[in-house]
């Protein structure tokens, strides 16, 4: 018997085969429309989300919910402008479905191409942040992927108007497959969809640590993303201090609810005593929590208007606060920092602060991560960003896709062979044709 969920997942599976094939202009007017439907209904959405903040508020009281999970979760105004902006962005992207990416002519007549084309069927499982819905919605359309949402309880009313709002939109532009986008609601039902591996191509889990693990942890179908957000931002003794000052603050405080911000400073002992201070200062007057080693204890538990200085333990340089906190340590060189990076970091985002450019090449090459950033904050990791448009989420992964994901995290390819009457027959024996195998400048829309 086939649930109601297996049903959705397969209509969706279904629509991903027209979708792959939707022309360009047809999509763009689709997510045209998407946009529009989010202007026009901003008080849909923002009375939806004033329901599950008040429901947050209530367990964040309780101890159930945590402030950078209600965080999260708000909508307002400017966040709903931040939907459209980047729809209005994946618009202007080129569409990637079709394109030749590589022309081999294996002998004359006989020509092989590597075409771009979709995953298929994106499943996309998160917690809170209702923007993911528009975010990712518009880059599965825009890439020819059908998509299936499954969001957490505490955003059920945000979500729901949000996701309403896009697909009615969508589904108005002629061309655009019914069904091809799913949202699933119940807590049940993350279990089963990730036992749908025949029908499921990627699964993009955005949440806490423990969530994104899990999904990692009990499905046969592939997951792109990540499980930990341990940034560093590492202050060299050739730094300029005041970039590092700036750079540092805004790594932690700008947003510190997100997996980009900055979990760990770690400074050179020789700018330590310089550095420190008014760092401190700054995270303080920010209400920042400092955990620190015993080196730079030394230097800011003597400052008496410091709030919130305690010593640091070893599992706070393998936590990911999420918050307003931050651990120090001192370290005596730059390959001590790229040493304690790569031990303890999640192979997110990592900084340095220098103006020595044989270490920044050093750093560059050293530091294991998906970012690297010089002489700027880390919470630039982002697909918004990077020019991507949106993101479908951020990857630690080495195959596939690394780093803030945008649609190409979402394509995959196909070869088509184009022939004549070819046989294998021919290349094999005494008499064997042999192959030119000859890189050709040539696209498969030349021959189709």
């Amino acid at each position: 018997m086939v649930t109601e969920i297996e049903a959705k997942v397969m209509q969706a599976k279904k629509a991903s085969i027209v979708l792959a094939s939707v022309d360009t202009d047809t999509k763009n007017a689709a997510l045209e429309a998407m946009a529009k439907a989010l202007d026009e209904n901003r008080h849909v959405i923002l009375e939806a989300n004033r329901k599950d903040i008040e429901a947050a508020e209530k367990l964040k009281r309780k101890g159930e919910l945590s402030q950078a999970l209600v965080d999260r979760l708000k909508v307002n105004d400017g966040k709903i402008s931040g939907m459209i902006d980047g729809i209005h962005d994946v618009v202007k992207l080129i569409d990637p479905v079709g394109e030749t990416l590589h022309t081999l002519e294996l002998d004359e007549g006989l020509e092989l191409y590597k075409v771009s084309c979709p995953i298929g069927l994106i499943g996309v499982i998160f917690e809170a942040r209702p923007d993911v819905v528009p975010q990712v919605m518009a880059l599965c359309l825009k890439s020819g992927n059908s998509t299936t949402f499954k969001g957490g309880s505490e955003a059920l009313n945000s979500n729901r108007a949000i996701f309403d709002l896009l697909v009615e939109a969508a589904e108005s532009v002629e061309g655009i497959p019914s069904g091809a986008f799913q949202l699933m609601e119940t807590r049940e039902e993350v279990n089963d969809i990730l036992e749908l591996d025949a029908y499921i191509d990627l699964l993009i889990p955005r949440g806490s640590n423990d969530f994104v693990k899990y999904i990692q942890n009990n499905t046969r179908i592939p997951v792109l993303g990540h499980s930990d957000g341990i940034c560093h931002v590492y202050v060299d003794d050739d730094a300029d201090l005041t970039k590092a000052y700036d750079v540092t603050f805004d790594s932690k405080v700008q947003y510190p609810a997100v997996c980009n911000a900055m979990e760990t400073l770690l400074v050179n002992e020789k700018v330590a005593e310089k550095f420190l201070p008014k760092m401190a200062q700054m995270f303080s007057e920010a209400e920042v929590e400092m955990r620190c080693d015993e080196g730079s204890y030394a230097i800011l538990e003597q400052i008496d208007f410091l709030k919130s200085v305690v010593r640091a333990t070893e599992e706070d340089w393998m936590t990911e606060y999420n918050d307003l906190i931050v651990s120090i340590k001192m370290v005596g060189s730059m390959e001590e920092a790229i040493e304690h990076i790569n031990t303890y970091g999640s192979h997110h985002t990592d900084v340095i602060i220098t103006e020595n450019k044989a270490k920044r090449k050093t750093f560059t090459g050293l530091v294991d991560s998906s970012s690297v950033m010089i002489n700027a904050s880390s919470r630039f990791a982002d697909g918004f960003r990077y020019g991507k448009g949106a993101e479908v989420g951020i990857s630690t992964n080495k195959i596939h896709a690394r780093g803030p994901v945008g649609m190409e995290g979402l394509m995959i390819y196909k070869y088509i062979l184009m022939g004549n009457g070819d046989k294998v027959a021919d290349y094999a024996g005494d008499d064997a044709r042999k192959f030119t195998h000859k890189v050709m400048d040539k696209k498969v829309s030349d021959v189709l």
